[in-house]
C-alpha cells in the first residue's frame, strides 16, 4: 500500500480552494495536489454567487490582510483575466453619502483609502452626475480601480490551469471522515474513496468550521450564514445606473448596505439585504436544515452577537419582509426607483466567522495543527484577493508538509 495518494489535499472547490491548488503547482511543480469539491462543478456557491466586483482594497482597516489582498488581488484579477480572455471591465465605483450626517465617515474613507494605496478623488453633488445621472448624494468619493468581471469563470479557468499542471479536481466528493495516520493525513469521501496525503488544507467555506472539528481541531470560532437577498432592474430600465454605487458603511457592522451593481453581463443588482439563513445553503426563505440552525442557534456568539446588533437586524429583517421597505433604501441613492422596478433575484449566502463572544470576525482567519491549514474566514473581498490568498495558503500548506 501506498503511503500517500497525494501531498496535499484540498477540502473545497471554490476559488479560494481552486487558487490554492494552483499556487502549489506554481510554486513546486511535482507537488501532486488533490482537490476535493462536494458539488458537481467549480464554485457553486459563494464564488459564483456574488456580485462580480473586482474590490479596490478601500474599505479594510490599514496593514490588514484584507487591505493587502485586495489593493494586490484586484490589479493581479484583472491582469489574469486580460491574460486568459475572461470577461472583465474597470468600471470606477461611487461610495455617495446621502446626507450630511454621512460626510464624515466619507471624508475618513477618503483617508483609509489613501493610507491603502488605493486611487480616490472626492466628489460634490453636481459631479456624481457627471458619473450616476439618476444618483443623488450630498457627496461621494470616485474609485477608479474598481471593476467588474465573473468569478464563476476564473475559479473554471484556475481549475483547468492547476490540471493542466498535473493537480487533480474530483467533484461529487463530499469530504465525511478526516483523521490522522502516523505521517498522514487519511480523509474518507460519501464515495467511499479514501486518500491519504502529506498535508490537509481546509477551504470549505460556509463549512471551513465544520470541517476543522471533522479533522479533530477547535475553530474557536461558528460558522453563521447570512443570506443576501437581491433584486434586478428590469430590461428598460438599466439605464438608471452606468457601474457601480455604494452607500456610506456603517463601521460597526462587516456588511456594506444597499448598492447598485451593474454586472459584467449588463444586469443591474440592488442589494444585497443581508438577513440570517436557515441553513448554509439556505438560498430560500423557506430553505431549513434543522441539524445546522441547531448549531447556530446553539454557540453563544449567536446570542452576543443578536444582542448586540438587533436594531440594524431588524432593518435588515424588514426590508426582506417588505419590497417597499427596501425600496426606501434604494431610493436613499437611486430616487427614481419604484417598488414595479424591483424584480426579485438569486440569493447568496456568506459565511460569516462568528467568536464564542459574538465578535464578527472581520479579516481573513487562518488555522494552522500539525499536517494541516484551516481557512476559516474568507470574507469578501476573497474573490477579488484570490490570487494572494492562493499563494498565501500555498505558503503553509508547503510549510506544513515539509514539518510533517
Amino acid at each position: 500500500m501506498r503511503a500517500y495518494d497525494c501531498d496535499v489535499l484540498v477540502v473545497g472547490g471554490g476559488i479560494v480552494g481552486l487558487s490554492t491548488a494552483y499556487a502549489i503547482t506554481r510554486a513546486r511543480p511535482g507537488t501532486h495536489v488533490v482537490v476535493l469539491e462536494k458539488e458537481p462543478g467549480p464554485a457553486l456557491h459563494q464564488t459564483g454567487r456574488n456580485s462580480g466586483v473586482i474590490h479596490s482594497g478601500i474599505y479594510y482597516s490599514p496593514g490588514s490582510l484584507k487591505a493587502r489582498f485586495a489593493v494586490r488581488g484586484a490589479a493581479e484579477m484583472v491582469e489574469f483575466c486580460a491574460e486568459h480572455g475572461l470577461p472583465h471591465e474597470i468600471t470606477g465605483k461611487l461610495i455617495v453619502a446621502a446626507d450630511h450626517e454621512e460626510l464624515p465617515r466619507l471624508h475618513a474613507l477618503v483617508q483609509r483609502g489613501r493610507e491603502n494605496g488605493v486611487p480616490v478623488r472626492e466628489l460634490g453633488p453636481a459631479q456624481i452626475a457627471e458619473y450616476e445621472p439618476h444618483v443623488r448624494g450630498v457627496g461621494a468619493i470616485h474609485v477608479g480601480s474598481t471593476g467588474v468581471c465573473d468569478y464563476g469563470a476564473v475559479a473554471r479557468r484556475l481549475a483547468r490551469l492547476a490540471e493542466d499542471a498535473g493537480a487533480s479536481v474530483r467533484y461529487g466528493a463530499q469530504v465525511q471522515v478526516i483523521g490522522r495516520r502516523g505521517a498522514a493525513v487519511a480523509v474518507r469521501t460519501g464515495l467511499g474513496e479514501v486518500l491519504r496525503a502529506r498535508t490537509l488544507v481546509n477551504c470549505a467555506g460556509l463549512h471551513s468550521d465544520r470541517v476543522a472539528r471533522l479533522a479533530g481541531d477547535d475553530p474557536g470560532v461558528r460558522i453563521v450564514p447570512f443570506r443576501g437577498e437581491y433584486f434586478e432592474l428590469p430590461t428598460g430600465r438599466t439605464d438608471l445606473v452606468r457601474g457601480l454605487v455604494y452607500p456610506v458603511p456603517d463601521p460597526a457592522f462587516p456588511f456594506l448596505g444597499v448598492h447598485l451593481t451593474r454586472g459584467i453581463d449588463g444586469t443591474v443588482h440592488l442589494g444585497p439585504n443581508a438577513v440570517p439563513a436557515l441553513a448554509r445553503e439556505g438560498y430560500g426563505r423557506t430553505t431549513l436544515r434543522p441539524g445546522e440552525l441547531a448549531g447556530t442557534v446553539s454557540w453563544p456568539g449567536s446570542w452576543q452577537l443578536a444582542r448586540r446588533h438587533w436594531r440594524y437586524g431588524a432593518g435588515e429583517v424588514r426590508r426582506s419582509l417588505s419590497k417597499r421597505a427596501f425600496t426606501e433604501a434604494a431610493r436613499r441613492l437611486l430616487p427614481e426607483v419604484t417598488p414595479e422596478d424591483l424584480i426579485p433575484a438569486p440569493s447568496g449566502v456568506r459565511a460569516q466567522a462568528v467568536l464564542r463572544d459574538g465578535t464578527l470576525v472581520d479579516d481573513f482567519l487562518f488555522a494552522e495543527s500539525p499536517r494541516m491549514v484551516h481557512v476559516l474566514n474568507a470574507p469578501s473581498p476573497a474573490a477579488t484577493a484570490a490570487l494572494p490568498i492562493g499563494r498565501e495558503v500555498a505558503r503553509r500548506a508547503l510549510r506544513a508538509m515539509e514539518a510533517a
